[in-house]
């Protein structure tokens, strides 16, 4: 039986991508700041562990309760939505710290254990906006598109220990909290610089009457399925209709 160790699944993506892998008969190490077991299906597959990404000892009690794993999923993040001029250094370097240095400290744990085996797979989950500018979200992007550059440079490094790096792009998903805590931070950054809110009012209104399609936490679940299991799935895979839409644009 096949273990997957999951950052981030208290909601969301982490939480669909835990559920996805259990369903499949898989071993499921599902990590959270604060542990809940009461949200996942009960299994004795499962063990919900707690993890704060930004804390290095933190990360190595996690990975050393986890034990052996064959695949790690770096799916915790946290998003920001202001302007540059209204966020503060300290709420980009907490952005930078999760999304972008928490992944590579996570994959920096579990690598030892990979390059002995000669076998694992490691799983970044970025963004969508990566693939195109998006006003208002340059700090996130930012921290998002490093992942991006990080994983396909470390995918080198790793070939010749039979240890493959992917990225899984999600696109736009309203269904999940994101975006309310995306724009919840904005006072912790600094407040809105008000010299941006006629842009703020427009970026809003245009995600609100925007027909296209959206991505699901099932798509990016089946992204992370295929990126795990499959491998001649592609370095970078978008997830979610409108994801696609954007990569093929790209």
């Amino acid at each position: 039986m096949k273990t997957v160790m999951i950052t981030g699944c208290s909601s969301g993506f982490g939480l669909e991508i835990a559920r996805h892998f259990l369903d499949r008969g898989w071993s499921v190490v599902a990590t959270m700041r604060t542990p809940r077991s009461d949200i996942l299906p009960a299994s004795d597959r499962l063990r919900v562990l707690p993890l704060d990404v930004t804390d290095a000892q933190s990360i190595a009690k996690a990975v050393a309760a986890a034990g052996p794993i064959d695949v790690l999923v770096n799916n915790a993040g946290i998003g920001l939505l202001n302007a540059l001029e209204g966020t503060d250094i300290e709420v980009t370097r907490d952005i930078f710290e999760t999304n972008t240095l928490g992944t590579i400290a996570m994959t920096q744990a579990v690598l030892p254990q990979f390059r002995e085996r000669k076998a694992g797979v490691i799983v970044n989950v970025t963004s969508s906006v990566t693939l195109r500018p998006l006003a208002l979200l340059s700090v996130y992007t930012a921290s998002k598109a490093a992942v991006n550059a990080f994983t396909e440079s470390l995918a080198l490094e790793l070939e010749q220990f039979n240890i493959r790096a992917r990225v899984v792009m999600p696109g736009r998903a309203p269904s999940t909290r994101f975006g309310e805590n995306a724009a919840g931070r904005m006072p912790a950054a600094g407040g809105f610089h008000q010299a941006y809110a006629p842009l703020l009012q427009n970026v809003l209104a245009g995600w609100a009457k925007d027909p296209s399609p959206t991505t699901r936490p099932l798509d990016v679940a089946e992204a992370v399925w295929l990126a795990a299991t499959d491998p001649d799935c592609p370095p970078r895979l978008p997830a979610g209709p409108d994801a696609v839409e954007w990569a093929e644009a790209a």
